[in-house]
């Protein structure tokens, strides 16, 4: 039995449906991560487990019993928001503690757990400040540590990182993750950013609309988006979806000024075989497009791969990859090549595909077709 089981929960604001029919579960000690654009109703269902808003229909679960009636101070669960939420006229170790002194824990107890919890976070140096004297993520670390403290059976992030810098966004990812394995905490991470989902989660589920589009692992997301919006939504850069015409085993992209560009596949799957003459989209992480010296190892490892000579329009160094663009199918393609490569943009140059890393939809429905 899952720890946190949400069961078939819809969320109505009057006429509007904010959540329809949404069931998820998360084990006993799992990062779930929610996921989605503003207003795809990650907040609003992180709210409804919170206790803040209650629900239209359907039922949530803790460890098996029902929550839905018990009010937020009953439900034993911690929530870490945006804003930080501390008491600006308490210093670090009385907003830390607040919590369990209004449960009544004596204070040699109380002091103990902050320093515990102080220690973990590394703001032992912090507990005499006020918040006002802290960093962003500072606070952060205070506002966890609050939560923290009170050991909770669920823990709850509305999109904790969202005011920090991008260089602090990634330190304080590296402390929430920390805090995860240290501790084995259930917690359940509202974010816009995909990156934070990938790096954290340990289930994603991706919402457009109200509606969860696909739920499961990282790499799961990842590699086989279950339709265009996630394939598009998740990944930086996105997943190219080039617009292809299927012969047979053949799948063809067109080129502006060139012949068009033949990948065989040797074999598709019937669903894509029978789509000759309709509208498909092919998908392709940009790392399944690389220069021969990245493909290498992709060629050694007995993928299906073809090389291919494709003019690239723009050239995009980054350090660790370079980025190259090529148009296909009337599209912008993305490719990351070798660190190494060395081209020049405005030139043919030799591509290889990854063909065992692609994957097609339905242009219609938006659909994977498998």
């Amino acid at each position: 039995m899952a720890f946190l089981e949400i069961d078939n929960v819809c969320k109505s604001f009057g006429p509007v449906d904010v959540l329809k029919n949404i069931s998820l579960d998360v084990e006993e000690g799992g990062f779930l991560v929610l996921v989605g654009p503003s207003g795809c109703g990650k907040s609003t269902l992180l709210n409804t487990i919170a206790g803040l808003e209650g629900l239209t229909t359907g039922e949530i679960r803790i460890d098996g019993d029902v929550i839905d009636d018990l009010p937020p101070a009953e439900r034993n669960i911690a929530m870490v928001f945006q804003s930080y939420a501390l008491y600006p006229n308490m210093n670090v170790g009385q907003n830390i503690a607040f919590g369990l002194e209004m449960r009544g824990m004596p204070k040699a107890e109380r002091d103990a757990k902050v320093q515990e919890v102080a220690k973990t976070l590394q703001i032992e140096a912090l507990l005499e400040r006020r918040p006002g004297q802290l960093s962003g993520g500072q606070r952060q670390r205070v506002a966890m540590g609050r939560a923290l403290v009170r050991n909770p059976k669920l823990f709850l992030f509305d999109e904790p990182l969202s005011n920090l810098d991008a260089k602090l966004r990634v330190d304080m990812r590296t402390e929430i993750k920390r805090m995860h394995q240290t501790f084995g905490t259930t917690i359940v991470y509202v974010t816009h950013d995909q990156i934070e989902a990938m790096t954290l989660g340990t289930k994603i589920a991706v919402l457009k609309g109200g509606i969860v589009q696909q739920y499961g692992t990282p790499a799961e997301i990842y590699n086989n988006p279950s339709n265009l919006f996630v394939a598009d939504f998740m990944g930086s850069p996105a997943m190219n979806l080039i617009p292809v015409e299927i012969d047979g085993s053949w799948v063809r992209l067109t080129r502006d000024g060139d012949d068009p560009l033949v990948l065989d596949f040797d074999q598709l799957p019937a669903s894509v075989g029978n789509m000759s003459g309709k509208q498909v989209i092919m998908g392709i992480r940009p790392e399944a497009i690389t220069d021969s010296q990245g493909g290498a190892a992709t060629r050694a490892s007995s993928h299906r791969t073809v090389t291919a000579k494709c003019r690239i329009d723009v050239v995009e160094p980054a350090g660790a990859d370079i980025f190259a663009i090529t148009a296909l199918g009337g599209k912008e393609v993305v490719t990351r090549l070798h660190q190494d490569w060395v081209g020049q943009a405005g030139q043919n140059h030799d591509l290889v595909f990854n063909l065992d890393k692609v994957v097609f939809f339905d242009a219609q429905s938006g659909e994977r077709l498998r």
